[in-house]
């Protein structure tokens, strides 16, 4: 069974004008770092910093991410960048980002899908350098704000 948090964790950030290439709009590569600065904040705002997880033998490490592209972004335009953990029984889980361009307009709000980003993802034992299983509980029990990584793969919150 695969269950996702019911509410996406939201980091804000800049465009800043060295993410450029050549055409004048954000590199390819930008985006995968936006959504591990998301993932990182994410994890922070749990308490999963990588002391806090290193005290109990862990650490997480990303095993695949693909990136889907939906609009430019350019230097100084505000961003949103939003993510979405999911647990399922089997040892790698998932965070899912999307990258949105968010504009005030004389008080309305306007949003652009900028780009989605999906990253596998595995929490490792420190020790054996394997993937451990049941991630979900393995977090939950070193974070601080557990509610943050949403319900374990059978619905269940730590």
């Amino acid at each position: 069974m695969y269950v996702e948090q019911s509410r996406p964790f939201v980091v804000r950030i800049g465009v800043r004008s060295y993410e450029m290439d050549v055409n004048g709009h954000v590199n390819h590569a930008v985006y995968h770092q936006y959504g591990e600065h998301a993932r990182m904040e994410h994890f922070r705002a749990a308490g999963l910093s990588q002391h806090a997880l290193g005290t109990h033998g862990l650490t997480i490490v990303l095993l695949s991410t693909t990136a889907h592209f939906r609009a430019e972004l350019r230097a100084g335009d505000e961003l949103e960048i939003d993510s979405l953990i999911a647990f399922t029984a089997r040892k790698p889980f998932t965070m899912r980002h999307r990258i949105v361009r968010v504009a005030a307009d004389g008080g309305d709000r306007t949003e652009d899908l900028a780009a989605e980003v999906e990253c596998t993802l595995g929490a490792l034992d420190t020790t054996t350098r394997r993937l451990v299983a049941g991630p979900h509980a393995r977090l939950a029990a070193a974070a601080s704000d557990p509610a943050l990584l949403g319900p374990g793969p059978e619905g269940t919150t730590a």
